[in-house]
């Protein structure tokens, strides 16, 4: 099929495409109030829909940095409300909306991308891989008991649902963004964030950490009064382990809960460590949180830092051409070369290993890395290591 065509969408196009997407995910179409409520969210300009002779296909991004490995940023494309007309997939427009995105982003200058898949075996193809993981955990909250060691923490400030909104920007951007994977919240993603609390049947509650140094929000659900309840939190954020454990110690704290519950958290962060019994905290999923694309791989291999000695990568990108080659990595930053590879891989796994969140030996016992010599595989983990797993942290 080629008798279609990839363009930016109009302001007046906006909501026929974001309806589009739902669609495509099997969701309701928003009605005027809801659509009123996040038009504000759709910035100017990052949204593509595909034609026939109407709508078929749309994406969009939003603009927003990254962490990088070390601590550096870099310009980063989210990107959101990916939906092709049923009756139009498998035909290229997916294909052909990418390619017109990822041509956007190189005359805007900004070298990588992220996205949340709804299906793991989308994106692979485009040189997106899965970056980032997370795991959810619950938390009986009747049984668990601090350790003596545990820190003490301070004291926590309740915020209603108005304050809760107002203050959430203010919040989150005051707290720094410590780990790989970690992006900037564009203030047009905050009215989307408005509605799904509005939209909640249970009250919305913010604890704030004394300093403002780390903030939590959720809500209490259970079937019927007298059930047992679940506290489901749906931020939490800190900047230090004060703030992590005093925040922890409000939440064990609040009354008529049995359980509580957390999505995406970070794999390493040591929430069962705090408690007596660290069998109190069980890890009910482990899952793909975020999937990344370096861009322009030249620059993106120079931005983030390295440990370590020398390797040199040979990159194979069908979708970006212009990213294939050899780059040789050392602490002094990234360089294309002629020499002989120690490592070759494709985009979408050098997509992987670059936030750390991956080893290259182990995508290598996987297939995903080929490696000459014996200690090409040892150099390249201590490379790409980093000292915290990465974590994005925002649903966008």
């Amino acid at each position: 099929m080629s008798d279609f065509s990839v363009r930016l969408l109009r302001a007046d196009e906006e909501r026929a495409a974001t309806d589009l997407f739902r669609r495509a995910l099997h969701v309701k179409e928003l009605t005027d109030e809801e659509w009123s409520a996040i038009a504000p969210s759709m910035q100017p300009d990052r949204g593509f829909g595909a034609f026939d002779s109407e709508l078929i296909g749309t994406l969009r991004s939003f603009d927003s940095e990254v962490t990088l490995p070390g601590g550096g940023t870099t310009p980063l494309a989210a990107v959101s409300l990916v939906g092709v007309r049923a009756d139009r997939i498998r035909r290229g427009v997916l294909t052909a909306l990418m390619r017109a995105q990822f041509e956007d982003f190189a005359a805007r200058g900004v070298p990588a991308a992220m996205l949340h898949a709804s299906e793991g075996a989308i994106y692979g193809r485009f040189g997106y891989g899965v970056a980032v993981r997370a795991k959810s955990i619950e938390i009986d909250r009747r049984r668990a008991r601090f350790r003596p060691d545990a820190p003490a923490g301070g004291q926590i400030s309740v915020l209603d649902l108005e304050s809760t909104i107002e203050q959430w920007p203010s919040l989150f951007d005051a707290l720094p963004r410590t780990r790989p994977g970690m992006i900037a919240r564009s203030p047009n993603l905050w009215p989307g964030y408005e509605r799904e609390v509005r939209r909640a049947t249970t009250p919305v509650t913010t604890a704030v950490h004394t300093g403002a140094d780390g903030f939590v929000t959720y809500t209490v659900e259970r079937a019927h009064f007298g059930d047992p309840a679940r506290l489901k939190i749906h931020s939490f954020h800190y900047a230090n382990p004060d703030a992590f454990a005093g925040l922890w110690r409000y939440l064990l704290s609040v009354d008529l809960v049995d359980r509580i519950t957390a999505e995406k958290r970070p794999l390493d962060e040591p929430i069962e460590l705090l408690f007596t019994d660290p069998r109190d905290v069980a890890v009910t999923k482990v899952q793909d949180e975020g999937w990344f694309r370096l861009v322009d791989v030249e620059t993106m291999l120079d931005a983030r830092t390295y440990r370590g000695e020398p390797v040199v990568i040979e990159v194979t990108d069908p979708f970006l051409e212009h990213n294939s080659g050899r780059y040789r990595l050392s602490e002094d930053g990234a360089v294309r070369t002629t020499d002989p590879a120690d490592l070759e891989l494709h985009a979408d796994t050098l997509s992987m290993v670059y936030l750390g969140g991956w080893r290259p030996s182990d995508l290598a016992f996987a297939g995903r890395v080929r490696a000459t010599g014996e200690t090409a595989l040892e150099r390249a983990d201590q490379l790409f290591g980093t000292r915290v797993n990465p974590w994005c942290g925002t649903f966008f």
